[in-house]
């Protein structure tokens, strides 16, 4: 028994090593396990997969991303950026805090990070470049932004990390508006520090009727996340639910309202979505097998009695913590840090009495931060697709905001408050 735990652990460190995909890494760590395990049987694979599968939780996420789908493709993006324009444009710096405000209106509703880079990036990047900004400069700050798509709801990471851990997924959702918001804030304070710094231009002065021109345009688009995050607070729906309540007024204001979609686009979409999910479902459900004979071996126990041989209180354990996931950032892709690692540190912080929403916000607040740290960020990846800046020239400008979103998971960690305001106020 012994034997194939180190086996399991073993297996998967190898096979990414060897640059196996984190799903075939998995399952070839599981298979190994069972093998050398006599008691077990390759029923048990089956047998879990199945029972790991039948979770209505988990529908919550192919109808995210096929809601984020349907409105960034719809002409929500565009709206968005002249909505924040008119709120934060006429400031120093404004057109950089216009690309933060907009990425934070944009996550609320796409749940991924790197399609927020995309949608507002895209459109964001060029205008930056063409009111002077450095284009070093100009996609950090896209990279930067997209990193708190999978922090504010609807957030798919989130979802994936309550499913693996048992964590309440309503209240992870809820947890992720307040820290979300915070963090944008902190990250505006940098640039319009920076813009004052370096003399960056900004826009014309604060217009009213500016404001609310775009205002009623983009009304449709900043209702979504009324309605879904709403509903689960009123109890009128679960998570699950209320991204189907996405995707059906999604399609109704893409279609009837800014008319900017077609049949087939939507059709395209869906086809886009069943490929994302399938793909997306083949590695959750392995990675719950792996979770599942993660507890089945006791690691988490194991890792926790040696832990609390060393670490005498839980702020040393988060200070292990933002160190460990900050360079796993660094080198692994958030799903895969997700998959492996929430199982095994979610019951070690509760041995430390930490409250498990609180920790699983932070533990994917960290995540979303790997996203813009070089080497292998994924949204610093798709700005420098979009820019055509090197991973080089825009790191130089990303460290100073990762610094920022550490500072912020630091208060995350130490004022649990700011996470579990909104599900306690809920309840």
């Amino acid at each position: 028994m012994q034997t194939a735990a180190i086996a399991l652990i073993v297996v998967l460190l190898v096979g990414m090593a060897c640059g196996l995909e984190i799903t075939w890494a998995l399952g070839l760590s599981c298979i190994v396990a069972v093998l050398l395990d006599p008691k077990l049987t390759f029923v048990v694979i089956a047998q879990r997969i199945f029972a790991n599968s039948n979770s209505f939780s988990m529908l919550a996420i192919p109808a995210f991303m096929l809601a984020g789908d349907v409105m960034s493709k719809g002409g929500l993006s565009k709206r968005l950026v002249a909505f924040a324009d008119s709120l934060v444009g006429w400031i120093s710096g404004g057109i950089s805090l216009v690309s933060i405000v907009a990425c934070t209106f944009f996550a609320a509703i796409s749940g991924s990070s790197v399609a927020t880079t995309a949608a507002i990036g895209g459109l964001m990047y060029p205008e930056m470049v063409k009111r002077g900004y450095p284009e070093s400069y100009a996609a950090a700050v896209q990279a930067i932004g997209g990193t708190l798509g999978i922090v504010i709801p609807p957030s798919i990471v989130l979802v994936i990390y309550g499913n693996i851990t048992g964590t309440d997924v309503g209240a992870l959702l809820m947890a992720g508006i307040l820290p979300g918001v915070v963090c944008s804030v902190f990250l505006c304070l940098y640039a319009y520090y920076k813009a004052k710094k370096c003399g960056f231009p900004k826009s014309d002065k604060f217009s009213f009727k500016r404001f609310l021109v775009s205002f009623k345009d983009a009304v449709w688009a900043l209702i979504m996340p009324v309605i879904i995050l709403g509903g689960i607070y009123a109890g009128i729906f679960t998570p699950t639910e209320s991204a189907v309540v996405a995707v059906v007024y999604g399609l109704i204001v893409c279609l009837a309202v800014y008319r900017e979609i077609s049949m087939k686009t939507i059709w395209e979409i869906v086809e886009n979505t069943a490929e994302g999910t399938a793909n997306l479902m083949i590695l959750v459900v392995t990675a719950q097998m792996f979770g599942w004979l993660i507890s089945y071996y006791q690691i988490p126990q194991a890792v926790t009695n040696f832990m609390l041989a060393f670490v005498s209180n839980k702020y040393m354990f988060w200070a292990i913590i933002i160190i460990l996931l900050t360079i796993c950032g660094m080198f692994l892709e958030v799903g895969a840090t997700n998959l492996i690692l929430g199982p095994i540190l979610a019951p070690i912080a509760a041995a430390f009495g930490i409250d498990p929403v609180q920790f699983g916000l932070v533990f994917v607040f960290l995540l979303a931060m790997g996203q813009a740290t070089p080497p292998f960020g994924t949204c610093m990846f798709v700005a420098c697709g979009i820019s055509k800046q090197s991973v080089g020239q825009v790191s130089k400008h990303l460290v100073p905001f990762v610094v920022v979103e550490i500072l912020c998971g630091i208060l995350f960690a130490l004022v649990p408050g700011i996470s579990l305001l909104l599900p306690s106020i809920i309840g």
